[in-house]
């Protein structure tokens, strides 16, 4: 049996889609973390831990931590409480020494990626939350977006995730999206209200020195943290044993490097990386595209770029703020949003958009050039309306360059990093269909849409799960020998992968088309 979208005959069954619907609607509950499974979120993988050691959970100083303690004691056998230590968070976070790293602890459930990522992401939520509203899962679906507005209030930014060690560094900015599409099923204007001063607190996070450059009105993305990540250090090794950052000094020495000036990361006579790598290699994390060579060799450059997403996304920040003090009736802080959103778009279109090329490319603040490297974030701007018609169009001629048979390429360079050709990704394949159904172009939106959850349902039947990535190219969820830099794994769970199927689906079976 085949179902019908309004324009073709889908290449999948209703047989397929309900078996892949079913298993979505029970991963929720596998990836679900509260109280009583403090324990498990407090595990962590990704940092070596002596056996026999308590896990550690850090309370924000803003809250009582013998109330939290009580309320967990509650919650959690004693045999569960032995094993961890209940701390109060240092307010100098660099007072958190080697081994002592931990949980941020957060009161109400909220949903992980899953697999190795056991706590909850900052732009993985918002497609997370797409799901869970498409799937009726209303109160996780306000929690979600709750423990965001928590980490705001208590912890100063929206983290990376809700660890202790990526406290100095966020991800990309999608809250002001999260709550928008929440309130758009609540209607709860006292909480909307609620929400705008952390909402504001969130944009000004972005749009001051150091992540504004002053020069372009544009920002950046940048990470506070200094020297190694310790998650990296310990978890991201190869078969020999080698660290991610043994195998980049490595590729140091074999290869010429023409992207950026190596001498201000590595130091050749030593063998050693500079703290100025280690700044950029946090900062590529805190983007959210953990790793390609979008920014040279190891994204290590990336500090000194004014990036297509980022921008877009705090245009989109603006346009939200401006549409929620509309819905308080607040009409001079909306048309002052408006304002400031317009202002972007005029700086994103001298700066970003390269209309040679016919694609948004991320800026050198130093050179004032573009980076040819042509990388799916060129959808962004179709994705938030802020491309004009003809820059749609430009950009669509050119999306041969990304489509592939199981979607979208996230890049056309085929680098060993995750984040390039030939894998792809979920939320950029959402972000590229609804770009483009937002300027008219439904069939190929569709099609792109269809190549995708051809190829997910495909491998659901033969491995019955869904997984973080994809190879695109070979429609295949194998894709750890082809990983050469970070970690090769293929995460299963896989929180936004299963938000971004649910919203394809919508989108094909119920078309709503702009």
């Amino acid at each position: 049996m085949t179902i019908q979208s309004t324009q073709t005959t889908l290449p999948f069954t209703t047989a397929q889609i309900n078996a892949v619907q079913a298993h979505i609607k029970k991963t929720w509950k596998t990836l679900t973390r509260s109280h009583e499974h403090l324990l498990q979120s407090a595990k962590d993988a990704k940092l070596e831990h002596k056996p026999g050691n308590p896990w550690i959970v850090y309370i924000s100083p803003r809250e009582n931590c013998p109330n939290v303690q009580s309320i967990l004691e509650r919650s959690l056998s004693p045999d569960e409480m032995q094993q961890l230590e209940i701390r109060t968070l240092p307010t100098e976070v660099e007072a958190i020494g080697e081994g002592e790293h931990g949980l941020l602890y957060l009161p109400g459930p909220y949903v992980v990626p899953g697999g190795r990522f056991n706590e909850m992401y900052g732009w993985d939520s918002y497609f997370i939350l797409l799901g869970l509203l498409r799937d009726q899962e209303w109160d996780l679906a306000q929690s979600q977006v709750d423990q965001l507005l928590y980490q705001m209030q208590n912890y100063g930014t929206i983290l990376n995730s809700n660890r202790t060690y990526m406290l100095s560094r966020s991800q990309p900015p999608v809250l002001s999206m999260m709550v928008l599409a929440l309130f758009q099923h609540t209607k709860d204007q006292a909480w909307l209200c609620s929400a705008v001063p952390l909402l504001e607190q969130f944009y000004y996070y972005w749009v001051v020195p150091p992540h504004l450059n002053p020069a372009t009105g544009l920002s950046r993305y940048y990470a506070f943290g200094e020297g190694p990540a310790p998650e990296v250090l310990f978890s991201e090794r190869d078969e020999e044993g080698r660290s991610h950052y043994d195998r980049v000094k490595e590729y140091y020495k074999t290869f010429d490097i023409e992207d950026y000036n190596v001498n201000l990361y590595y130091k050749r006579d030593k063998d050693e990386l500079t703290s100025l790598f280690y700044k950029g290699d946090r900062t590529m994390r805190e983007s959210g595209f953990d790793i390609t060579n979008r920014f040279g060799p190891f994204s290590i450059d990336i500090l000194h770029y004014a990036p297509v997403c980022l921008n877009s996304l705090l245009y989109q920040t603006e346009q939200d703020l401006a549409q929620i003090n509309d819905i308080l009736g607040n009409e001079q802080l909306a048309k002052q949003w408006r304002d400031r959103a317009d202002n972007r778009r005029d700086q994103i279109d001298r700066c970003l958009w390269d209309e040679q090329k016919g694609l948004y490319l991320d800026y050198h603040l130093q050179s004032g050039d573009r980076r040819p490297y042509e990388f799916a974030t060129t959808f962004y701007p179709l994705w938030m309306g802020l491309a004009s018609e003809s820059q749609a169009q430009r950009v669509v001629e050119n999306l041969s360059l990304f489509e592939a048979p199981g979607g979208i390429f996230t890049s056309t360079h085929v680098t060993g990093n995750q984040w390039d050709a030939p894998f792809g990704w979920a939320p950029l394949t959402l972000i590229a269909v609804q770009g483009l159904h937002r300027y008219g172009y439904h069939t190929e939106g569709d099609r792109i849409a269809q190549k995708f959850l051809a190829m997910v349902f495909k491998e659901f039947e033969r491995h019955g799960n869904l997984v973080e990535k994809y190879d695109v190219e070979r429609c295949s969820a194998n894709v750890s020998d082809e990983i050469c830099f970070g970690y090769s794994s293929n995460e299963v769970g896989f929180g936004w992968t299963n938000g971004v199927v649910l919203e394809l689906l919508a989108s094909l079976t119920h078309p709503q088309k702009m």
